[in-house]
C-alpha cells in the first residue's frame, strides 16, 4: 500500500505523532511497511512526513545528550542523512522508530566522544554561553497561559536544575532515564534501541532514577517546598523539561 493511498485520511495523519499513532488512527497494520517502501522508492512526500514527525523527537534526544544546541542541530542533520542513506538496507528487524532512535544515540555518542578529544581542548575568545541562553525565556514559557510569572520562573528554574543534574548521571543510566521518562518510550522500544534485554533496561532505569534523586537531594532543603522536588525527579523532568529542547531547536531554526 503506497503512502499516497493514505491521503484520504490526512486528518488522522496530521494528528499522529508516530507511526504507531497512524496505525491506530487508520486501523492499518502494515502502514510502516508502506512508508518504508515509499522511502526506499525515494518518495519526497514520505521523506517530508518522516522529517515532520521525527525531527523534533530526535533533536530533543540528541540535545539532552550533548547539552549544546548547535551540536545538537548538526548531529540531528547527520542522523537524517544516515537514515536516508541507510534506508535501502533497512529490513524491518526493528521498528522504524527504534531504528531511527538507535542511529540518533550512535551519532550523539560519536559527537560527544569527538568533543572530548578535540573541542574540549580548544581555546575560544568568545564569551561562554550562560545558562539563560540555553533555556527558554519566560516568553517561551514552560507553563500554560494560566500560570503566573512566579510559577513560570519556578518551573524554569526547576527544569534547569533537573537538566543540569541529569547531565551528571553516568551512562548508560542517563540515556535510559531520558528515553523512558522524558521521551516516554516503552521498555520494549528502549531495549530495541539500546540493543539490550528488558531486564537490563529496568535495572538501568532504577539506577538512573536513583542517581538523579541523590543528586537532587542536596537542593531539597532550599527548593523542595517551592518547586516540588520531593516528587519523583523523573516525573518532574518529563512534565516540565520537555519544552527545553523544543525552545533550543526553535532558536537554532529561527
Amino acid at each position: 500500500m503506497p503512502l499516497r493511498a493514505l491521503s484520504a485520511s490526512r486528518a488522522a495523519l496530521a494528528g499522529a505523532a508516530t507511526l504507531s499513532d497512524v496505525a491506530g488512527a487508520l486501523g492499518i497494520r502494515d502502514v510502516e511497511t508502506a512508508l518504508v517502501d515509499e522511502l526506499k522508492a525515494g518518495s519526497e512526500e514520505a521523506y517530508a512526513w518522516l522529517i515532520q514527525h521525527y525531527h523534533q523527537p530526535v533533536y530533543s534526544l540528541v540535545y539532552r545528550m550533548l547539552n549544546d544546541s548547535a551540536d545538537a542541530a548538526d548531529t540531528t542533520q547527520e542522523v537524517f542523512l544516515k537514515v536516508f542513506r541507510g534506508m535501502k538496507s533497512f529490513h524491518g528487524q526493528s521498528s522504524l522508530k527504534t531504528w531511527i532512535y538507535r542511529i540518533a544515540l550512535h551519532e550523539a555518542s560519536n559527537r560527544r566522544r569527538w568533543w572530548r578529544r578535540h573541542k574540549s581542548h580548544e581555546v575560544t575568545l568568545d564569551l561562554p554561553e550562560t545558562a539563560s541562553s540555553e533555556k527558554p525565556s519566560l516568553g517561551q514559557s514552560l507553563a500554560d497561559d494560566a500560570a503566573s510569572p512566579l510559577d513560570s520562573a519556578m518551573q524554569a528554574e526547576t527544569c534547569a536544575l533537573v537538566e543540569q543534574e541529569l547531565q551528571q548521571v553516568s551512562e548508560p543510566y542517563r540515556t535510559t532515564v531520558i528515553l523512558r521518562d522524558i521521551e516516554e518510550l516503552s521498555y520494549d522500544e528502549i531495549a530495541e534501541i539500546m540493543q539490550t534485554t528488558l531486564g537490563t533496561v529496568k535495572s538501568r532505569l532504577t539506577r538512573g532514577r536513583d542517581a538523579l534523586r541523590k543528586r537532587l537531594e542536596p537542593h531539597l532543603p532550599q527548593m523542595g517546598s517551592e518547586f516540588g522536588l520531593r516528587a519523583v525527579a523523573h516525573k518532574h523532568a518529563r512534565a516540565h523539561c520537555a519544552a527545553s529542547g523544543q525552545a533550543a531547536e526553535a532558536e537554532v531554526l529561527g
